[in-house]
């Protein structure tokens, strides 16, 4: 008979990216949440991370990848969290295909073209506020 050993499992995101910080028009983002970094002026090593907490959950990840041998383009989640992300890129496709086939029709008015952006808007928000960070499970 096997027993389950009681542990913390964490998923990780891993980001790598061309940095193509520099290039007019593009900002330097946190190498780890991918929020824009303030822009630096002074002297020093360029800033990668946004805070300590994304340079040690960076650290982290780099650590849990070597141990389970995983490669820079890899990446760990539930199955859950898949699962929903997948949830709210279907309901946007429908929200575009939607709108998409109502553009299609002649002569819209303000008051139709102003619901289809609200459709959008309203498909879009889950995508946009979802956060891939780390979090600890029990």
């Amino acid at each position: 008979m096997t027993q389950e050993a009681d542990y913390l499992s964490y998923y990780f995101v891993m980001t790598i990216s061309t940095d193509m910080a520099g290039q007019q028009g593009i900002d330097k983002r946190c190498r780890w949440c991918r929020h824009v970094l303030a822009a630096s002026t002074g002297p020093g090593r360029p800033k990668e991370f946004c805070s300590q907490r994304c340079r040690q959950w960076d650290w982290v990840s780099r650590q849990r990848a070597s141990e389970l041998a995983l490669s820079e383009n890899e990446l760990v989640m539930t199955r859950d969290e898949l699962d929903a992300l997948k949830d709210q890129m279907y309901v946007l496709h429908c929200a575009l295909n939607d709108v998409q086939t109502d553009l299609a029709s002649p002569r819209q008015t303000k008051e139709s073209l102003l619901e289809m952006l609200g459709w959008l808007i309203q498909a879009a928000e889950p995508i946009a506020a979802a956060s891939l960070t780390p979090a600890i499970r029990s």
